[in-house]
């Protein structure tokens, strides 16, 4: 297979047209779609299904791209380093996290990192949502209790837990009535917290009367009086630890575990392996009070 035929039908296909590929690269259209068609020939497959004002990937050339983009991505990043003399970490890194790990913890990290890694360009972007790292082009995810992925291999950067904390002045209703509560987001529907405490494990019945968009801001609303909240342990122990939040009990239920996901065990670049490690020597045991003690 012609490797430079292959690499310009990747960039086709990263970049979804001819004309947007041509000029990212800085090389004429002509160019470009003579070499996919002759790698499409060579193949005896079509890769493209050529539209008057689209251009999208056949099936198997869904599946041509999915698993050649990190191996041209690693040949380009070997040759590099070896021209640098060796495994230097450098290029540019895109990670996705979080956006509660984002807002408390990335901006350090990332700092971090430069400083130590000056030749890695480094690209964080904060979203919640599920990506596709070989179609948006990321070299790392992390994300909190990820669904099951084939494609996807990683390992569990930190453990956390949910906790039911409340001012002080809050008192705790003793006759089952529902607690005023704070939530994340839409959550506006009366529930009931399950939790584990001394007594054993009972239901907190919970009556919605502030919803914020961000877990960052809700151990403020907690802390002046407004409600009981469900918070991540690590958000809240130093508050804990100081008296301005009680503790009402654990949430029963799974632990939260948040994870670093990346597309290939074998073909791992020195900016991820660099990164991993860094992750590991900031949480070395993944504990919520390594993650509390790192934000503080």
């Amino acid at each position: 297979m012609d490797l430079l035929a292959l690499t310009d039908f990747n960039l086709v296909a990263r970049h979804g047209g001819f004309g947007k590929a041509a000029r990212a690269c800085d090389r004429p259209k002509a160019t470009l779609s003579r070499r996919v068609a002759e790698l499409e020939s060579s193949l005896g497959l079509r890769l493209f299904e050529r539209g008057a004002r689209a251009l999208k990937l056949t099936q198997e050339g869904q599946a041509l791209y999915e698993r050649t983009a990190a191996l041209l991505a690693e040949i380009d990043s070997a040759a590099t380093e070896i021209a640098l003399g060796g495994g230097v970490p450098h290029g540019r890194l895109r990670v996705s996290a979080p956006l509660l790990f984002s807002q408390t913890a990335m901006g350090k990290l990332a700092a971090d990192f430069a400083l130590r890694y000056p030749a890695v360009r480094l690209e964080v972007t904060t979203e919640d949502r599920s990506v596709d790292m070989v179609e948006e082009g990321y070299d790392l995810v992390i994300r909190v209790n990820p669904a099951v992925d084939a494609n996807l291999v990683g390992r569990i950067l930190l453990r956390d837990r949910l906790v039911v904390v409340a001012s002080p002045q809050l008192a705790r209703p003793a006759d089952g009535a529902a607690v005023p509560a704070v939530v994340r987001d839409a959550g506006n529907v009366a529930g009931a917290w399950r939790v584990r405490a001394a007594g054993g494990v009972e239901d907190i019945p919970f009556e919605p009367v502030l919803s914020l968009s961000s877990m960052i801001m809700v151990p403020d609303a907690v802390r002046a009086g407004v409600g009981a909240a469900c918070l991540p342990i690590s958000l809240v122990s130093h508050d804990l630890a100081a008296g301005a939040l009680v503790h009402w009990g654990d949430v029963d239920g799974p632990e939260i575990a948040l994870w670093a996901l990346y597309p290939s065990r074998r073909l791992l670049s020195a900016r991820v392996s660099a990164f991993l490690a860094y992750l590991k020597e900031a949480f070395p045991k993944g504990a919520p009070e390594e993650l509390a003690a790192y934000l503080d």
